[in-house]
């Protein structure tokens, strides 16, 4: 197979993902029918090396990888997180709940190795579901790095349904308390959007013809550069994932305004770093047999229905202690299972079919989105890279 046709064939999947997406209101997830048609594509004519033939090979994920990291970095709102520290907690409490009953239940029924590689991808995203991938495949766990790819695939289908149910009690709460006159609209804050001024102002002042989208490569790179470079350092006294470490130095990047917000998107680069990262979760693929997707599947669904109900009991008891209604506790706890931007997506899609009034609509955003977008970014952005750099040693 040619190389252009590999890429034709590749990124054609990722579309059709997309259009089934969109007209099922994300209610079918893209990388459950990406995944799906890798599989069939894998047991019929695909070349086993069908990504690295259409120019994906392993090495340009890995530097696509540092680069989104870091990105992520630079997401993060301080101020925005001082803010809502209460759905900090709850988002936490939630990925707690999710670790304490798949250590000790899931431990007894299907092993440690297994249940140390599904925590990462289950409370986060398409890195952490990577990380735990690679990790498993370098240590000769061939069927269990097909696992992590597959829990990553699969968790939405009941998160995405559960919030959605969570959401409208809490919104029709809000619309009766709104209507007799108890509830005033909040200001409304994006954790993703919000600039944050530190005082610090020398890279500010490189005039910005210089300020090219190859600068911007090159300080994404950079950063990613130093974040390798202090984990082998450190590697003789404890060991970091770089992964970890990425994070880390963007957000301190942004910080003293080094890195700029969601740089990696100005420089018009994150498409085609998503695009890179997709197809080289989906090629873990290849190594999955129908054989062994028939052995998985019971782990699979056991390990994300006691994920699902940790998350439940652990951000109940946080949202009682915080003042929370359990409704919205539980839905900011599931946006672990999908983060940004489905948290966004799905909000807004029960928003719209609660109410018509413009100024009802208004006090809903103003009062549920701000927490599931935090949310979302503490679990899937922060905490799942640092779990899956940590418990990645551990295989």
């Amino acid at each position: 197979m040619s190389q252009m046709l590999a890429l034709v064939i590749i990124i054609f999947i990722l579309f059709i993902g997309d259009f089934v997406a969109v007209r099922t209101k994300a209610w079918v997830p893209s990388i459950f029918i990406c995944a799906i048609l890798f599989l069939l594509g894998y047991w019929t004519f695909f070349p086993t090396e069908i990504v690295a033939e259409a120019g994906i090979p392993s090495v340009v994920a890995t530097a696509l990888m540092y680069l989104l990291i870091v990105n992520m970095g630079t997401l993060l709102s301080l101020e925005e997180l001082k803010r809502q520290w209460k759905t900090v907690l709850i988002a936490l409490s939630g990925i707690l709940g999710a670790i304490a009953l798949l250590l000790s239940i899931g431990t007894l029924l299907f092993g440690i190795e297994t249940v140390i590689v599904a925590i990462p991808p289950l409370v986060g995203g398409l890195v952490s579901a990577l990380i735990m991938s690679e990790g498993a495949a370098e240590a000769g766990l061939m069927s269990l790095s097909v696992f992590a790819v597959v829990v990553y695939v699969m968790q939405g289908f009941l998160g995405y349904p559960l919030t959605s149910i969570m959401l409208k009690k809490e919104g029709e709460r809000l619309l009766k308390l709104n209507r007799s006159g108890q509830l005033a609209r909040k200001e409304t804050a994006s954790t993703v959007e919000q600039p944050q001024k530190t005082g610090i102002t020398f890279f500010e002042k490189i005039p910005e013809k210089y300020n090219t989208n190859y600068f911007k490569f090159f300080k994404l790179a950079f950063v990613g550069y130093l974040a390798y470079l202090v984990s082998t350092v450190l590697e003789p006294v404890v060991s970091i994932s770089p992964y970890v470490l990425c994070l880390v130095l963007g957000v301190l990047a942004t910080h003293v305004g080094f890195l700029e917000r969601n740089l990696l998107e100005k420089a018009s680069g994150f498409g085609f770093a998503m695009l890179g990262l997709m197809l080289y979760i989906l090629d873990g693929l290849k190594n999955a047999t129908p054989d062994m997707m028939m052995d998985i599947l019971f782990i699979l669904i056991g390990c994300i229905l006691l994920g699902v109900a940790g998350m439940y009991i652990f951000s109940l008891l946080a949202g009682i202690f915080l003042k929370f209604s359990k409704e919205m506790s539980f839905a900011v706890a599931l946006t672990a299972l999908y983060g940004f931007p489905a948290d966004y997506i799905i909000t807004n899609e029960v928003i719209e079919s609660l109410t018509d009034d413009e100024e009802e609509k208004e006090v809903l955003t103003s009062h549920m989105l701000p927490p599931m977008l935090v949310g979302g970014f503490v679990t899937v952005t922060i905490v799942s890279v640092v779990l899956a750099g940590v418990l990645v040693g551990f295989l």
